[in-house]
């Protein structure tokens, strides 16, 4: 992902957004090829005004080329692609003067202090000094850097890096903001910190395109979740909607030897209507009733010769769905082709 833009509006603190009744982000049909490789696939997805869509993916699904499309950095090659209300290729300029967007790695000005960092983009969006100066020592309390406000950037530590170009995307309160894996690297404290700043910038209106991998931040976040694997959304809908389509409640068994998952799926397998899933040591099963399943399981398993280290019923999470529809933990997913591609396209 390229460094963080900002790009400067038309007046200071201008929030125009989609018209009304319209999505701040449609995208239909969009398609984008680097060479042989098709890194979109027609992928279709939308987000209302003052809402954060979460869009969910394994390295190399698409995430980061689909976000680079939305903020005017990359054209299509087909479909369309409208963000608050302006073509993204036909109205890029004036688009631009709407949007903040985040990438995965920080960008700022080393020789210059924190405060300076954010003052200067403050300044670029046209806001007199004194108020570029008061907002940008408000992000960095927000962001715990307000110790370091005067120290030349380049003593910052990495993290301190991180948490400066986020600050940096959020000084002018942009109308459409796009985050690309905004709390990749954050420690605990950091990346609690801009869920809150998150969550009272799209209470103000703000609309908000997420992408990451954490889904604990997903689940907290968004309003929808779009899943994009292999260029293609393949799954769309509320948290709660995804995690219904998992499944009901689900039965856990962590196994004390990872060699009997085998056996412990064949066991479990009658005890519902999708096959059991492996994870590891762990075997996880969608029941079709939850009374007595625990003693069926403890049967079962018993009766396969598989020992148990642990057994229980839960709720699916979004990490359920995420494998359950791609294959793959969120986490430990393997960068690809595609993502390099992603990062080396022009």
């Amino acid at each position: 992902m390229p460094p963080t833009t900002q790009v400067p509006p038309a007046a200071a603190g201008a929030r125009t957004g989609a018209p009304p009744g319209e999505p701040a982000i449609a995208v239909r049909g969009l398609v984008k090829s680097f060479g042989d490789v098709r890194a979109l696939d027609g992928v279709s997805f939308e987000a209302a005004p003052g809402t954060v869509l979460g869009l969910l993916g394994p390295n190399g699904a698409g995430k980061t080329t689909a976000v680079r499309v939305l903020a005017t950095l990359l054209a299509p090659d087909a479909g369309s692609v409208c963000v608050a209300g302006l073509d993204v290729v036909e109205d890029a300029t004036k688009l631009r003067h709407q949007i903040g967007l985040a990438g995965q790695y920080a960008a700022i000005d080393e020789n210059l202090t924190g405060l300076e960092n954010l003052v200067m983009v403050g300044r670029l969006y046209g806001m007199p000094r004194a108020q570029a100066k008061a907002r940008g020592r408000e992000l960095l309390g927000d962001f715990d850097l307000l110790d370091a406000a005067d120290r030349p950037a380049k003593t910052y530590s990495g993290g301190m890096r991180r948490r400066l170009d986020l600050a940096a995307a959020l000084v002018a309160k942009p109308p459409v903001l796009f985050l690309d894996e905004p709390t990749s690297g954050l420690d605990p404290r950091s990346r609690l910190a801009l869920w809150e700043t998150i969550e009272a910038l799209v209470a103000e209106g703000t609309t908000l395109l997420l992408t990451t991998q954490y889904l604990d931040e997903a689940d907290r976040l968004a309003d929808r979740i779009a899943v994009i694997d292999h260029g293609k959304v393949i799954a769309e809908g509320t948290p709660d909607e995804l995690k219904d389509r998992v499944g009901g409640e689900r039965l856990e068994a962590r196994l004390t030897d990872d060699a009997d998952v085998a056996a412990a799926v064949r066991a479990l397998a009658p005890m519902g209507d999708e096959p059991p899933v492996a994870d590891g040591s762990v075997v996880k099963v969608g029941v079709r009733r939850r009374s007595g399943a625990l003693v069926e399981a403890v049967r079962r398993l018993d009766e396969a010769g598989v020992g148990v280290d642990d057994l229980g019923m839960r709720r699916p999470t979004l990490d359920d769905v995420f494998l359950a529809l791609t294959g793959r933990v969120a986490e430990s997913a393997d960068e690809d082709q595609i993502d390099e591609n992603e990062r080396t396209a022009p």
